[in-house]
């Protein structure tokens, strides 16, 4: 009788991959998820596969950052050099997908080029996602996750890749994503530089309307898909994006919801297992086609049991 029910197919597992690593690397925040080297990341996305996993989103560690991301642009930087040891790993399984935004990279941690003020450069920055989309499309992305919030970042990225011959790589627009206290442990997985905070270029948490908005905006210049982040305090602009969107809309489970659940499971509050199936469904529930968190292919493998 269950209204709402879940698929492997419907989950992504981000990923983080650390430069000069040789062996996994614990995230203290978030247990139980590791920065990958270049061989481990292989393990971990042919388990994904495995398990029927649909995707994988795909984050870099860069052993140095500078002012305007230039790892991001190198086609040898780390995340170009995972995403084609991915594709080449499970590329035909699943769905490669790279995170398309410049804080992994910079030293002053933000997802933009800076002015002479100190302030985010929007349409500089829009030329340096254009550099990036190729170079991960040419890396082997099949999709690219545009998680800056860049105004115009979605037709930016839209007019390089088709100019390039790259009309079949998919954009995933982060289109309501929220300046939220949930980002916390990812800030820890990347090792953001990080000083002040995003709400410039972020969505203010209280506002509900701009999320649709801004949803629309981004499926009117080309997206293939929208996404909802953080998911579970926002089911009310994931409803209302679903309700309104002729194109699939994600959700993204981040790092302080993974956190919670797995800090009181630890404490033995709650019970784990049906708190993550419960958290994710009420996401699907909501509205979302697809899920990424960072229990994917823990959570396949329960759904190939039948224990969801």
């Amino acid at each position: 009788m269950s209204e709402t029910r879940l698929d492997p197919a419907e989950l992504v597992l981000p990923i983080f991959v650390r430069e000069g690593v040789t062996e996994p690397m614990p995230i203290a925040s978030m247990p139980g998820v590791v920065q990958h080297s270049l061989d481990s990341v292989k393990r971990a996305v042919t388990d994904a596969a495995a398990a029927g996993v649909g995707g994988v989103m795909l984050f870099g560690v860069p052993e140095t950052r500078d002012a305007t991301g230039s790892c991001g642009v190198d086609p040898n930087g780390i995340l170009n050099v995972a995403t084609r040891v991915v594709a080449d790993e499970v590329g035909d399984a699943l769905v490669v997908q790279t995170d398309l935004c410049l804080d992994e990279f910079t030293d002053h941690g933000h997802c933009g080029v800076l002015d002479a003020l100190g302030r985010v450069d929007n349409d500089a920055t829009l030329e340096r996602y254009q550099e990036m989309a190729l170079v991960q499309a040419a890396s082997g992305s099949q999709l690219l996750g545009l998680s800056g919030m860049m105004d115009g970042q979605v037709a930016a990225v839209r007019e390089a890749l088709d100019g390039a011959g790259f009309a079949h790589t998919a954009i995933l627009a982060y289109s309501a994503k929220y300046a939220s206290a949930y980002y916390g442990p990812f800030r820890d997985a990347v090792e953001s530089t990080l000083e002040g905070d995003r709400r410039t270029y972020q969505l203010d948490p209280g506002n509900r309307r701009e999320g649709l908005r801004e949803a629309m905006i981004d499926i009117d210049e080309g997206a293939d898909i929208v996404m909802v982040k953080p998911a579970g305090s926002y089911l009310d602009v994931l409803a209302d994006v679903a309700a309104a969107s002729e194109v699939p809309v994600w959700a993204y489970q981040v790092s302080g919801e993974y956190a919670m659940i797995e800090a009181a499971a630890m404490h033995g509050w709650i019970d784990r297992r049906r708190a993550v199936i419960e958290s994710v469904r009420g996401i699907r529930r909501a509205g979302a086609d697809a899920v990424l968190t960072y229990w994917a292919t823990e959570l396949a493998g329960w759904l190939r049991e039948g224990t969801d």
